[in-house]
């Protein structure tokens, strides 16, 4: 198997960044998730909400982010001692915030009034010790720092959503960081880890997934294909632990390095038991 795909996302919830090779720290992708538009409370905020977060690009600068949406365009840098303590979930962080102008133009570009955040190095988030053993260090991911996904969970879904008269949907949907060119549906299921660039990740969690997948990740229109309908034949979580319909495996990764477009992939370790999924009731 082999690294077929690698994505940052700069901004929650905003476009992705494909890359060709990334740096892989114990908090995740380089890069990834750094930034977060946030309500004035520090709430944050996501395309589940604000369909338009999707067409807002953003490319990290010495100092902040520079964002493009619509014609329109800024730069952000961020000072150290501006600081607001925002809410990822059930996560409190200490981040820094950009100033009065950034914020009013952001809130402009929005229709609602918004700040923006940026987890610099003096904030710390911690997630996960119940899944990964120890609590890990994330950005402003919702839960982890690593999502992995394959192309043949991929093709599988989408086989279903043809079936249905849907149309498919591209891997752009489930906002993956590593994709994985694996012709077994649903294999990552019984992955315990896998080494990558000499990189150990644990696949800790499933991921439950949203109605953001229902959305154009260049729009954030709610068009095409629906993956929830989808996944609902085959994959609903029978375990209340994680509830709702999987796609990809949350990852912790266990040491830091470089992983590249076409990278082999090498299962760690296989579990027992696959996740348990509810039968679906056609009668």
């Amino acid at each position: 198997m082999k690294v077929t795909g690698l994505n940052i996302h700069p901004l929650k919830s905003g476009r992705a960044v494909p890359q060709t090779a990334v740096t892989v720290n114990l908090d995740g992708l380089a890069g990834d998730r750094r930034f977060m538009v946030v309500e004035p409370d520090g709430r944050f905020i996501t395309q589940r909400e604000l369909q338009a977060l999707a067409q807002m690009e953003a490319k990290r600068i010495d100092g902040g982010v520079h964002l493009k949406m619509n014609g329109d365009e800024l730069s952000a840098c961020f000072d150290p001692d501006r600081r607001l303590d925002v809410r990822v979930w059930s996560s409190d962080v200490n981040a820094a915030i950009a100033d009065d102008s950034v914020n009013d133009a952001l809130s402009g570009w929005f229709g609602r009034p918004v700040k923006l955040a940026h987890m610099d190095e003096a904030a710390e988030r911690f997630v996960g010790a119940e899944w990964a053993g120890s609590a890990a260090p994330v950005g402003f991911a919702d839960g982890f720092p690593v999502l992995i996904t394959t192309t043949g969970s991929l093709a599988d879904l989408n086989r279903t959503l043809v079936g249905k008269g849907q149309e498919p949907v591209g891997m752009e949907r489930f906002r993956t960081n590593i994709l994985i060119d694996c012709d077994e549906p649903w294999a990552e299921d019984l992955w315990e880890s896998l080494e990558i660039g000499g990189i150990v990740f644990d696949l800790v969690k499933p991921c439950s997934r949203c109605i953001m997948t229902t959305q154009d990740q260049t729009t954030g229109e709610r068009i095409g294909g629906n993956p929830i309908q989808g996944l609902s034949e085959k994959r609903m979580s029978a375990d209340r632990r994680v509830p709702g319909v999987l796609f990809g495996w949350n990852a912790v990764p266990r040491g830091e390095g470089t992983v590249r477009l076409g990278d082999e992939a090498t299962v760690g370790g296989y579990r027992e038991e696959r996740w348990p999924m509810k039968l679906r009731d056609n009668a």
